[in-house]
């Protein structure tokens, strides 16, 4: 089998790890760059000790599942942090928070500011300066009642 894969070594993983990090590039999604972290990790293990090809492959396997699960692990966190919990429904984030009302709600219908962004509200009238919290939303809309 030695025969059969007389190209594994030192260079190998660093070209390895270099094709990896360009598929990374091309495709969508984060994967293949840890499989060049391993890839890497590989070559500098296999520069300070010989080994054989299998070794060589061994070594891959098990750092490519080390990496990708810290990976996993580090991008989750990342992106579960909650700052994108209400990415396409930025109303949501506004239940339960109170506002100063810059304009009237005359028959039930408003008009509320929050954060430079004029918001049409439903809710019992109310005159202008008046505090409400937001209890609720009917698609764009914002439900409102007096606080």
């Amino acid at each position: 089998m030695g025969e059969l894969v007389p190209i594994l070594g030192t260079w190998f993983w660093w070209v390895a790890a270099g094709v990896l990090l360009i598929l990374e590039l091309m495709a969508p999604g984060v994967f293949f760059i840890w499989l060049a972290v391993a890839a890497a990790f590989t070559g500098i293990v296999d520069m300070q000790t010989p080994m054989s090809w299998q070794a060589e492959l061994l070594i891959f396997a098990a750092a490519s599942v080390v990496s990708v699960l810290a990976g996993r692990a580090l991008l989750s966190r990342r992106v579960n942090n909650g700052d994108n919990q209400y990415l396409n429904q930025r109303q949501q984030r506004f239940i339960g928070h109170t506002y100063v009302l810059k304009h009237a709600i005359v028959d039930g219908r408003g008009k509320l500011t929050i954060e430079d962004t004029t918001w049409d509200i439903r809710g019992a009238d109310l005159p202008a300066g008046s505090r409400v919290k937001v209890v609720g939303t009917d698609g764009p809309e914002l439900i409102v009642e007096g606080a």
